[in-house]
């Protein structure tokens, strides 16, 4: 039984013991106690929910596309914007950022020791390779050269002339507005995969034990104002 049931069920037993029990204070207590919870439960369920008749309820399905639009600009004008980048793009971020050994590792560089072969084929090497054997001669190398290559390209990608380099090519003006396009686009078309619903009860969850202790503190505020009004028959 969650927070929200429990206080109003508290408030509701109050009202009735004190008119079996003709209390007027414990009645004026739960009184203002249940209208407190009450009003606060139903101020959070018109949140979420459209009331039919009730001006206002609804608020975040009625909303929803304004609420998509809010996300996509904080997005775009806090997280992505052109300071950000060439933040990213110092030199510490990129040292930090790229590594592209992963990448590298998963390349086949086997057509790169083809072309090699065939290029030697072709040259005037062509002829003493022949002699030796020909490409058979030279396909055992194929396996060390593809290690080889690999290993030359991480060194290479991990050196400071290449970072400078790719970074350098990324603060380009016509690459940076492009890259803000694409991560536009990206952003957009998630934001498009939400419906109404969902975003309801995505905001629930993060908030549901919040909104409960409203309605707690809305029957224990409002049993004050019923016991202050009870003493002083208000």
């Amino acid at each position: 039984m969650n927070k929200s049931v429990i206080t109003n069920l508290i408030a509701a037993i109050l009202v009735v013991s004190g008119y079996l029990l003709a209390l007027p204070i414990l009645f004026s207590v739960g009184l203002f106690a249940l209208s407190g919870a009450v009003t606060n439960w139903l101020a959070i369920h018109m949140l979420f929910e459209k009331v039919p008749g009730l001006y206002g309820s609804g608020v975040i399905p009625t909303r929803f596309e304004e609420f998509k639009a809010g996300i996509s600009d904080l997005m775009m004008k806090q997280f992505f914007t052109d300071e950000n980048i060439d933040r990213f793009l110092s030199s510490e971020g990129m040292e930090s950022h790229i590594n592209l050994q992963p990448v590298i590792e998963k390349v086949d560089l086997a057509p790169a020791f083809d072309a090699l072969v065939t290029t030697v084929e072709q040259s005037s090497l062509g002829g003493m390779l022949a002699m030796f054997g020909g490409t058979e001669a030279i396909a055992p190398l194929r396996e060390p050269f593809i290690e080889k290559m690999k290993l030359s390209l991480v060194e290479i990608s991990q050196s400071e002339d290449f970072i400078n380099l790719v970074k350098n090519e990324l603060e380009r003006p016509d690459v940076l507005a492009d890259m803000r396009t694409k991560v536009s686009e990206i952003v957009t078309q998630r934001l498009d995969e939400l419906t109404p619903e969902l975003v309801k009860d995505i905001i629930q969850e993060m908030i549901r034990e919040h909104l409960g202790w409203l309605v707690v503190w809305g029957g224990v505020f409002g049993g004050i104002i019923g016991l202050i009004a009870a003493l002083f028959n208000i």
